[in-house]
């Protein structure tokens, strides 16, 4: 928890400094201004304005608050920043104008929308991976499901919606790898989406590993990580806690415990006794144990988690801690494909400004 307890102590330090600049600047618009000249007090509270402006937001919840108030007060900025090289550049002097800040809230109303439909719309991504391994049919068709986090952008009704998009994919497996539920989640939601899993058609099942949410970190939701195995496993979903399960006769699929469990296996011990000859598809929910994974000697390993940066700057943050190997996309180590999709949804924060919701389809041809 101790990054946690960074990351937060961080936020409200930005999120003050944040408030307390919006304010200066709602002051000095003209219309503000001038009520100010016939009440002082009237005119301090009107130049709260940019403040409450992103107050309807705390409908959805408090981050969506946040992030559209310290967004609102970064752009406001660069927005000062640019007027004022133009206006030296041109030789002005500064005069005392609404149109900076109007011009803020207007990039900020656009972004954040742009941000909105990014998360709420789920996008279709496909990848054509090749083996020189023999699968046992001329292709491999696997759907990848991440963070559905259900509750914030997908409801139980919404994922099955999109659990019947991925039906009509004709996959021959589904993965859903990790964060399927969160603290927000609810029962209800939980048991809609776990039937829809388990209704999509494949060839060799639809299969689920934990992610670091799903156990739950402050217990408040109103079921338990035990309940949410049992649904799934009861819908015909294969839960994988360190396991290997032969897909066909040319294919093992591995499911990792997340990293949040210190009792997981290393991917090494994972891979004891297994065929070399065999293609094997490991999921693990964070995409941070790269080099063991390669050298342990997966084909392809699959992971979610990073949302695919989700809020600018929390990708590139996430590569300079290396919390993460990578944020999105594929990369190739050695004989190791690493895929990480952005997730079907996302944790807490309603807007996706640098990534996309989406499914996975990776369709693997072999020799």
């Amino acid at each position: 928890m101790g990054i946690w307890r960074f990351v937060i102590i961080g936020v409200s330090i930005v999120l003050v400094l944040s408030i307390l600049y919006l304010i200066a600047r709602g002051r000095r618009i003209s219309i503000v201004k001038k009520i100010s000249e016939k009440s002082k007090l009237l005119g301090a509270l009107c130049g709260f304005w940019p403040v409450v402006i992103c107050l309807p937001l705390l409908i959805k919840n408090l981050y969506a608050f946040v992030i559209a108030l310290i967004h609102l007060c970064l752009i406001w900025a660069l927005c000062d920043l640019i007027g004022f090289i133009i206006r030296k550049v041109r030789k002005k002097e500064k005069r005392e104008s609404y149109i900076t800040g109007y011009i803020a809230v207007g990039i900020t109303v656009c972004y954040l929308t742009v941000g909105w439909f990014f998360a709420h719309h789920v996008f279709r991504t496909e990848y054509t991976l090749k083996t020189a391994k023999e699968l046992g049919a001329d292709s491999l068709r696997i759907v990848a499901i991440a963070d559905s986090h259900l509750g914030m952008t997908l409801d139980g009704d919404d994922f099955a919606e999109q659990c019947r998009r991925i039906n009509e994919e004709k996959p021959d497996a589904v993965v859903v790898v990790g964060d399927f539920v969160d603290d927000e989640s609810e029962r209800e939601d939980m048991i809609k989406a776990a039937e829809a899993l388990g209704s999509i058609e494949t060839t060799y099942g639809v299969f689920w590993v934990y992610g670091n949410h799903d156990r739950g970190y402050y217990r408040h939701r109103n079921f338990e990580a035990a309940e949410l195995t049992e649904t799934l496993e009861k819908n015909g979903v294969k839960v994988l806690t360190d396991t290997a399960v032969p897909l066909g006769d040319n294919i093992c699929l591995i499911g990792r415990l997340d990293k949040s469990f210190g009792e997981r296996k290393s991917a090494s011990e994972l891979m004891q006794g297994i065929d070399s000859s065999k293609y094997v598809i490991m999921l693990d929910h964070q995409p941070n144990d790269y080099d063991a994974e390669a050298t342990a000697g997966a084909d392809l390993v699959i992971s979610g988690h990073t949302h695919g940066g989700h809020i600018f700057p929390a990708g590139a943050i996430g590569l300079i801690t290396k919390s993460n190997d990578r944020i999105y996309g594929t990369e190739t180590r050695g004989e190791t494909t690493f895929l990480v999709t952005s997730g079907i949804s996302g944790w807490g924060i309603p807007f996706k400004t640098f990534a996309i919701s989406e499914y996975v389809v990776i369709d693997i041809a072999g020799k």
